[in-house]
């Protein structure tokens, strides 16, 4: 046990290389593989969050629960990982990526197995609890990965990237696990899917490292000369932050964090809503067939992935390395799209089809830069708590996605829904706007330490 925590601490710093050839080639092999590492696991860390959700109806056929009991399994999951992104979001800053997200990957695998292998509502309830939790410790070990081994003025771009490994799970959760569930049964459908991931824990310890000092390289800044503003080679030492300079320096009394995290809260409103409510609404509405509603929010993914792409190289390219106006400008088309889709007075499947797509490319933008903006208002070593913070209360919305905006949709139609969509829109617009020019702030903040 001692040995596994000793694991679990950030890797030592080795001394730095000083052959320039040897930095070069180091650093192009590892950050490659870090990134398709990272990539793979977080696609992995999907198939068990989502597995439960096309076992569904046969586990519904099988064990006669009903959707009351069933959807209270998803509120229990979406709790436990709202709170675990914040909690292992301090824990991550803390800890040793290599080790810490393929430890909750294989955790998160052994419970879908130990799900599949009961039948009572209460260790449901139990085992989907701690998928939750264990879910949490998916994403700050990338956000530490990311704001370590690419710089600020590339960060765009390759977090951007990483942002699809999203849409890439979420491709592979219907291809896998409804497969299961439709020929073999419920059962295996939550157990197929956990041995795979635990598989990809073991992967991930193999091609993981932690950060490029781990390794004997230089800092990233120093590699591609890349320095924040007020930054020279000499007062940019880096050291580990203890957990109380982390949470109360760089995350709790940063005002901007605040303002990002409650603008990501109506973002994720607006996120899941789409996501959960669409095929409904159509089906209701505008006379779609179930198969049909499916092939017209099939395209929010492809929205998604390219929305993320653009949000990433626009921010590199056309705002150096600011986040604020992409976030703030996505978020003000999201409000226009909702009010267009809404208020057309025609409806056709490309039409439909065009407008989800549209959705996903403007809500994934902000999705993936408001966590980015995050990381980087705080501290590179304080980015996983960062994010995990905003992140612990974007899944806040998450949740008023459910119970609450279905109880408004009932009691006062589409309309209603449609309206507070619009109305989540404007106030993410409004809460973002101000934090245009804010990143400049920022990295001189990171020259402290």
């Amino acid at each position: 046990m001692v040995a596994l925590f000793d694991r679990l601490k950030p890797a030592p710093h080795l001394p730095e290389i000083t052959d320039q050839e040897a930095v070069e080639k180091n650093y192009s092999y590892w950050r490659l593989r870090i990134f398709y590492s990272m990539y793979l696991g977080y696609a992995l860390y999907y198939l068990t969050r989502k597995s439960f959700t096309f076992a569904m109806p046969v586990l519904i056929r099988d064990l006669g629960f009903d959707k009351g009991q069933l959807g209270f399994l998803g509120s229990i999951l979406s709790i436990s990982y709202g709170l675990s992104k914040f909690a292992s979001g301090v824990m991550g800053d803390k800890s040793n990526p290599r080790y810490f997200m393929a430890i909750g990957l294989i955790l998160t695998g052994l419970v879908n197995i130990f799900f599949g292998l009961s039948s009572s509502l209460m260790f449901f309830a139990l085992y989907w609890g701690l998928n939750g939790w264990f879910q949490g410790f998916g994403w700050p070990p990338c956000a530490r990965l990311l704001t370590h081994w690419y710089s600020q003025s590339e960060r765009g771009r390759w977090w951007s990237m990483w942002n699809t490994s999203h849409n890439v799970g979420g491709a592979l959760i219907p291809l896998i696990t409804a497969f299961f569930a439709q020929y073999y049964g419920w059962r295996v459908a939550m157990v197929v899917p956990g041995i795979i991931v635990i598989f990809g824990g073991l992967y991930l310890m193999n091609r993981l490292r932690d950060t490029p000092q781990s390794l004997g390289l230089p800092p990233i800044e120093k590699f591609r000369a890349d320095y924040p503003p007020s930054a020279t080679p000499k007062n940019l030492k880096e050291r580990e932050l203890s957990a109380k300079e982390i949470l109360f320096d760089y995350v709790l009394t940063n005002p901007f964090i605040w303002i990002l995290g409650l603008s990501y809260f109506f973002v994720y409103i607006v996120r899941t809503a789409i996501n959960d409510w669409t095929v409904l609404y159509l089906v209701e509405s505008k006379g779609y067939s179930p198969l049909g509603a499916g092939g017209v929010v099939f395209w929010f993914e492809i929205g998604g992935i390219l929305g993320s792409l653009a949000a990433g190289w626009f921010s590199d390219k056309l705002f150096f390395g600011n986040r604020g106006p992409i976030n703030a400008l996505f978020c003000l088309f999201i409000v226009l799209s909702i009010a267009t889709f809404w208020y057309a007075p025609f409806t056709t499947p490309l039409w439909d089809s065009v407008m989800i797509f549209v959705f996903g490319f403007f809500i994934f933008g902000p999705q993936m830069l408001i966590g980015m903006a995050a990381a980087e208002l705080a501290h590179k070593k304080a980015a996983a708590t960062a994010t995990g913070f905003v992140g612990w209360i974007a899944y806040l919305g998450a949740a008023f996605a459910g119970y609450p905006l279905g109880k408004i949709t009932q009691d006062f139609g589409w309309e209603g829904f449609f309206v507070t969509l619009l109305a989540c829109g404007v106030i993410s617009s409004i809460l973002l706007f101000p934090l245009w020019n804010v990143q400049k702030v920022s990295r001189q903040r990171q020259t402290t330490v």
